[in-house]
């Protein structure tokens, strides 16, 4: 699936919130493709905790090519030796091994978490050992697509909100102000963030 910006989309998030514009004409923020596969986004990120992107491509892919397809029954069939032999350590291996054992159960169901607007899915998403309001928010974007999503856990976008806006720090009634300034593309506004966080704007 993807996940599409228009040029509309841009425009709106302007109108409302004209700190954007400068970001919007200097920065080319473009869609990307997501998957709805809740499990293997999971697996993902746990295995990427801790971790530089390099290091965790590289033990992420281990780790496909051990389970083949990355679902909780391989999961729980691997020997937790070849797990660790992939470069996972002993918590990563319990975490996919208690998320793969609560779906297994029934505990979980990610068909029906889908479903959940971005509160329950985060809720739900967080009772899992190894799963923080990080990790539930970046799956809301990344595997689930959702278009509303402005992540306050995130270091990054919140970096970049301060250096947008001049900011030497964010209350939490910052927090609430900017998510709904930014409201309904708070997706769009975190990617121009990470964007301006990596590369401020030359001219306010």
């Amino acid at each position: 699936m993807k996940f599409s910006i228009s040029e509309q989309d841009k425009a709106s998030l302007c109108r409302q919130a004209p700190e954007f514009e400068l970001p919007v004409r200097q920065f080319e923020v473009k869609g990307f493709e997501y998957g709805d596969d809740l499990f293997s986004a999971l697996v993902q990120s746990v295995v990427s905790q801790q971790l530089s992107v390099r290091a965790a491509e590289t033990i992420h892919g281990r780790v496909e090519k051990l389970l083949v397809t990355v679902n909780p029954a391989n999961v729980m069939g691997a020997d937790e030796t070849d797990l660790r032999s992939c470069g996972l350590s002993a918590r990563k291996v319990e975490y996919l091994r208690g998320i793969a054992d609560a779906v297994l159960s029934g505990a979980v169901d990610f068909a029906e978490i889908a479903e959940m607007d971005d509160a329950g899915v985060t809720a739900e998403l967080t009772k899992l050992k190894g799963v923080g309001v990080w990790t539930a928010e970046m799956l809301l974007i990344f595997a689930l697509g959702r278009r509303d999503v402005l992540s306050f856990s995130d270091l990054g976008i919140r970096r970049g909100l301060m250096l947008l806006n001049n900011l030497e720090t964010l209350t939490d009634d910052d927090q609430d102000f900017y998510r709904r300034r930014y409201s309904p593309y708070g997706t769009l506004a975190s990617l121009y963030l990470w964007r301006i966080k990596d590369n401020r704007p030359s001219v306010r």
